[in-house]
């Protein structure tokens, strides 16, 4: 008998088993009906059935076992059985251990038919396999999606539910800062609830923009005419006020005029400079430098401190990685330099880092010129003079 047709005969079978080590998996599994456990299993048995009947080329399980398949039926009932699996709360190592049981129940429940292998059974089971495999992969992709996107969606909601009452609490904060009595204690209280709220709200920015970003909408630019070095004078003045124990030395050459998102531009600095500062040696300069070349602009934050281990440096731009100060031990999110990336890519330009005990930490961003929208996926400011190109 060829496996297709046995898995056809014994469905019912083989729903049951499945369904028993489905009911297994608790908590997930407490109160839900046979239904709900069973759910699209029927149909994942028809589908596997009918691609081991279907003819199928070297050249086409060569592309099949290397993710080069189209769009199938199994695609789409795998993806509603994993959103199903991930709403009832299965975690993924539950949902992958469900198509394991499936394959050993096939499998078990065929071999006990003590059947003499043939040169057909044997390919059966590979294509079996084969489409267990496929299954498997694409549940666990969709499950995946699903869990990521759940979790971008809370930290919108998180950002969006959190700027209000920081927000009133930085006005009361203001209001009674303006009362003449306050003695130096108390006023130094306030300033500090003050400076708590407007870092809190700096992190819902960064919250923000990062679930902008990976929920597909983008890093948006409104380019317009500036000045790189301006901009950069300017963020520099800010650090200095913020940290006037710092020294920071600023050296610009060539044209450093193009067309760029202003704001997002002073992010870009702020984050490297924010960086610089906190993981650089308090008694030595940070040196920033900006560019001008013939068809983009570049700019550098270097400072010497403590470098950034191998292992951490690769995958430093990401998002939620955290980040430890080696000097005060506090740790961040590790957003600032996500976003510092997606700022600079929306932009069309690259950013890297390199970091040596000898030469110091050193991130530099390339912003090239063109105003192909294509390129940074940003929109445009208006004026027709912005649009020139330098």
């Amino acid at each position: 008998m060829r496996l297709s047709a046995f898995i056809r005969g014994n469905s019912q079978a083989i729903i049951a088993e499945w369904e028993s080590f489905a009911r297994s998996l608790v908590p997930a599994a407490d109160g839900m009906t046979p239904l709900s456990l069973r759910n699209h299993i029927s149909f994942i048995l028809d589908f596997i059935a009918d691609d081991i009947d279907t003819v199928q080329t070297d050249t086409e399980q060569v592309d099949k076992s290397r993710g080069k398949k189209p769009k199938s039926p199994m695609d789409s009932v795998a993806e509603i059985h994993a959103a199903l699996r991930q709403a009832g709360g299965f975690n993924l190592d539950q949902m992958v251990s469900e198509y394991r049981a499936l394959r050993a129940s096939v499998t078990k429940l065929w071999g006990a038919q003590d059947l003499e292998p043939t040169r057909q059974s044997m390919a059966d089971l590979v294509r079996f396999n084969e489409a267990i495999d496929q299954a498997t992969t694409e549940s666990i992709s969709y499950y995946s999606k699903k869990v990521e996107h759940s979790r971008d969606l809370f930290l919108a909601v998180l950002g969006h539910d959190l700027r209000n009452p920081i927000g009133a609490m930085m006005m009361s904060a203001e209001l009674i800062a303006k009362i003449e009595s306050l003695t130096e204690r108390q006023k130094m209280f306030i300033a500090q609830v003050s400076l708590s709220g407007a870092r809190a709200i700096e992190i819902i920015d960064q919250l923000v923009d990062v679930t902008r970003a990976r929920l597909g909408s983008g890093m948006k630019v409104i380019r317009e005419q500036m000045d790189m070095a301006f901009v950069c004078r300017q963020l520099v003045q800010e650090m200095r006020s913020l940290h006037p124990s710092r020294t920071f030395l600023i050296k610009s050459s060539g044209d450093t005029i193009g067309l760029w998102d202003r704001p997002r531009i002073g992010q870009v600095f702020s984050n490297l400079l924010g960086n610089a500062v906190q993981y650089g040696f308090t008694d030595l300069p940070i040196d920033i430098t900006v560019s001008g070349e013939a068809d983009a602009v570049s700019l550098s934050v270097h400072n010497q401190g403590i470098p950034i281990p191998k292992d951490t440096i690769v995958g430093i731009f990401e998002a939620m990685v955290r980040g430890e100060d080696e000097g005060s031990g506090t740790t961040n999110l590790g957003l600032g330099l996500y976003i510092t990336k997606e700022i600079v890519s929306a932009h069309g330009g690259t950013i890297k880092v390199s970091s040596s005990e000898k030469d110091g930490t050193r991130f530099t961003a390339i912003f090239p010129r063109s105003i192909d929208a294509s390129v940074g996926g940003g929109d445009f400011a208006q004026s027709p003079d912005s649009l020139q190109k330098r």
